[in-house]
């Protein structure tokens, strides 16, 4: 999703927008945090999936551990990065002014599809509501957190070059 931002009168009037690749420092940042999920925290935290106990562990379809949700916490964390950028966006950079396109893409469908993840790994039995919810909330906030320092870090604009993509 484009960096979407009000640029300043003096210069141009109208809205701007810019594909940053710098904005892969927080996506790789969080998909580093849901790979060392996977590998190493899971097997820490030891939830057991719905269905599984001590007793069964390890036995078919108990060969893993639920919480920390993976899945879950990628999909909220995808959500909370959008809603960083969108805000710091919308706040500083733009004024206030809200872009329809910016609110749709970068909270609005992350909106719709992190709850269909975080369900969808309950209903299928793959974690529990708690440990799947409780994992998102870490996402939510980890991602909100990565998205509020990019987007305040990173000017939206590409300076003087008035390139599509910036780095």
């Amino acid at each position: 999703m484009p960096r979407v931002f009000l640029s300043d009168p003096e210069v141009t009037s109208g809205w701007k927008a810019r594909w940053h690749v710098s904005v892969l420092t927080p996506i790789l940042a969080l998909t580093t945090l849901a790979l060392f999920n996977e590998q190493v925290l899971k097997s820490s935290f030891a939830g057991s999936l719905p269905g599984c106990t001590s007793d069964n562990q390890g036995q078919p379809g108990c060969t893993s551990y639920g919480f920390l949700s993976t899945q879950s916490f990628a999909a909220a964390s995808a959500l909370g990065q959008g809603a960083g950028v969108f805000l710091v966006d919308t706040l500083r950079w733009s004024g206030g002014s809200i872009n329809a396109g910016s609110l749709i893409g970068e909270v609005g469908v992350p909106l719709v599809l992190a709850p269909i993840t975080i369900i969808g790994r309950t209903e299928g039995n793959w974690e529990s509501g708690g440990q799947a919810w409780g994992s998102a909330a870490i996402g939510l906030g980890i991602g909100l957190g990565l998205g509020f320092l990019y987007a305040s870090l990173q000017r939206p604009e590409c300076g003087y070059t008035g390139n599509l993509i910036c780095w």
